[in-house]
């Protein structure tokens, strides 16, 4: 049975949008999912299903946390192979950067009129590159100072929740067989949407 991991966009961020762990494994397993685990609070969640279609599952995911907790929970499905190379790729593009990475996770494959704009956004010191589903934010220091973000991707390319490349390198090691001695880890703090 195909492994995958998901990952939830825009939970846990104020008093209304709460989905602790323990919540999100219930919805997960009523969806059908089994061997079901999340990994920090944020809404990375691993687990296996038969369905062999990422937009169906999607869909069974969004379908069974909106009935949980009462509003919608866009929903990004990835495989174990996905994430690996999100990570290589991370690697490569990381080479001389001394700024933080993100990752923004997209729903839907990226247009090249979007994957364009998101790709000439950024200001000094940051760029953005677009590379399957996951547009890698190459910043400054200070996230609250870039003018790339998960909102700029959205604009451009669609629904997105966004990571730090350390949380995308831990569920790699985790979940997806990723030996952490290849990984060279590179900027630091927690997601921001």
């Amino acid at each position: 049975m195909p492994t995958y991991v998901a990952f939830l966009r825009a939970i846990n961020l104020g008093p209304t949008r709460k989905f602790p762990k323990a919540d999100i494994v219930t919805a997960v397993e009523a969806a059908g999912g089994t061997e079901v685990a999340t990994y920090i609070n944020t809404g990375n969640v691993r687990l296996t299903s038969t369905m062999r279609s990422r937009a169906k599952l999607e869909a069974a995911l969004e379908k069974a946390f909106a009935a949980d907790r009462g509003f919608a929970v866009p929903t990004m499905v990835f495989t174990r192979a996905e994430i690996c190379a999100m990570v290589d790729d991370a690697d490569q593009l990381a080479e001389g950067h001394e700024g933080r990475h993100y990752i923004s996770l997209l729903k839907q494959p990226p247009s090249a009129a979007g994957t364009k704009t998101i790709e000439a956004a950024g200001g000094e010191g940051e760029r953005a590159v677009v590379r399957d589903r996951a547009v890698h934010l190459l910043i400054r220091e200070n996230y609250r100072d870039a003018t790339i973000e998960n909102a700029v991707v959205e604009k451009a390319l669609g629904v997105a929740t966004n990571r730090n490349v350390t949380v995308i390198r831990a569920i790699a090691e985790k979940w997806c067989g990723r030996s952490a001695d290849r990984d060279t880890e590179h900027g630091s703090g927690a997601q921001v949407q």
